[in-house]
């Protein structure tokens, strides 16, 4: 599995969540921050299974990208395992 981690513009988040939502990616997790140089902006984190990662990773550049300075970054990392905490369930089923 993968931690997708993206900064992008908040009037892009819910492009965003719509394109990944279309991938069957569901649990994604939203904090406001504030970046010093381009003011507000939203931090999505998603974990999404190896399968879909590549694919994940390209929507959500092409949803967020205006050709603008300030269109935010993308980072993505091994996650070891998931475990939601209403089930118990693990691993892909997790996210």
């Amino acid at each position: 599995m993968k931690l997708i981690t993206a900064v992008i513009r908040p009037y892009k988040l819910e492009d965003l969540r719509n394109a990944i939502a279309q991938m069957g990616v569901q649990g994604v997790t939203v904090t406001e921050v504030h970046e010093i140089e381009f003011g507000p902006r939203c931090k999505l984190e998603v974990a999404v299974d190896d399968a879909v990662a590549e694919a994940a990773l390209e929507a959500i550049a092409n949803v967020a990208r205006t050709g603008r300075a300030g269109d935010g970054y993308l980072t993505i990392g091994e996650l070891d395992e998931a475990i939601r905490i209403r089930t118990g369930e693990t691993g892909s089923s997790a996210t």
